[in-house]
């Protein structure tokens, strides 16, 4: 039965939000799926059985279950890299080809999800090229737009791959870059062969992250405004210059969370009083009182750290860009940008399914 690798360019591009799209969209039409993810990158024991996270999730989502070992025979733990840097690493290939021979039995389409970039995992031969390659089955490869596409990362896969490679997605693109996508870069990709099965626009709810979620993953305390928690948090703006030079900045971007030094009380205020999301204050310095009461009149939420500046915005910076994909409206949103963004045809006909 046909099988459909998920993999990227590099880590945290949307391959969970592709697999639970693409699986959704398939099961709709009828098809009866498979899921596995070979590579299990978040280690998870549930009922004594080792598993990944996130492979346990998007089952969840997909309404499919399977023996943990068959879905993820490889979890990669600290032990498990200790083994594979000193030489001593098993045979991980074979449980995966096996755990893919059992998944897929009677499936009309078995996904496969990619964990890492498709060359994460050399080290131990399980990276995705070569996973591709021996379970014979198709790829579906997703470059997220981070400053730039990776041009010549698709043009080599596609070299490497050859018809196994049934076309890329280009993710999260932002609307001044979207004209040169349509006019300059897909066709160059299509002119190498890659065929552009897709581009996804960048999405504020995608990339969003509730108040209460930040506030822990900061390892920080809400100190007011406790119940405006579920308010989004798109991005951040860091408060450390002048008061004129930061309203400028501001105006510019209503939506993000602001860090700033506790101390800072004229920054804050502004900030309050131009309806931001979030305070993010650092130091572990409380506010005073004349902010505390604005906070919690206008409802806007203080989150009070430890760190200092500098270290939140390089934490905000990976937390915003690597939040998972949980929240069921957000699961709901991507599959509807997968559904309506993707060439769901011309995937089919590449699959066998037509």
């Amino acid at each position: 039965m046909p099988g459909l690798y998920i993999g990227s360019t590099s880590g945290y591009s949307g391959k969970n939000m592709i697999v639970m799209g693409l699986g959704l969209r398939f099961q709709k039409e009828g098809l009866s799926l498979g899921y596995m993810k070979p590579v299990g990158a978040i280690p998870i024991e549930r009922d004594g059985r080792l598993g990944d996270e996130d492979a346990y999730f998007i089952q969840e989502v997909l309404g499919v279950s399977s023996d943990p070992a068959r879905v993820t025979p490889v979890v990669v733990t600290h032990d498990f890299k200790v083994q594979a840097f000193n030489g001593r690493s098993d045979d991980h290939v074979t449980p995966i080809v096996e755990g893919y021979k059992e998944i897929s039995e009677g499936k009309d389409l078995t996904l496969v999800g990619g964990s890492g970039s498709m060359y994460s995992g050399k080290y131990c031969g399980v990276d995705g090229v070569h996973l591709v390659k021996t379970l014979g089955v198709k790829a579906v490869v997703i470059d997220r737009f981070q400053k730039e596409l990776n041009y010549d990362y698709l043009v080599v896969l596609k070299e490497t791959l050859g018809d196994n490679l049934a076309g890329v997605i280009l993710n999260d693109i932002p609307p001044s870059f979207m004209d040169e996508i349509n006019t300059l870069i897909k066709p160059f990709l299509e002119s190498k062969g890659v065929k552009v099965l897709g581009v996804i626009p960048k999405d504020p709810l995608m990339g969003t992250i509730k108040v209460n979620d930040l506030a822990d993953r900061l390892g920080g305390k809400i100190i007011s405004a406790h119940g405006k928690g579920e308010q989004p948090v798109e991005s951040f703006l860091i408060g450390t210059m002048q008061v004129e030079n930061f309203m400028t900045h501001f105006r510019r971007h209503r939506n993000s969370a602001v860090i700033v030094g506790g101390d800072r009380s004229d920054v804050q205020l502004v900030a309050l009083e131009g309806e931001c999301p979030c305070l993010v204050l650092t130091g572990n310095l409380y506010p005073n009182d004349i902010i505390l009461t604005r906070s919690e009149v206008l409802g806007t939420p203080i989150i009070m750290v430890r760190d200092d500046t500098f270290t939140v915005a390089k934490k905000m910076e990976d937390i915003l860009s690597r939040h998972k994909l949980r929240e069921p409206a957000k699961i709901k949103h991507g599959a509807e940008l997968v559904a309506s963004h993707i060439d769901f045809d011309y995937l089919k006909k590449e699959l066998g399914l037509e």
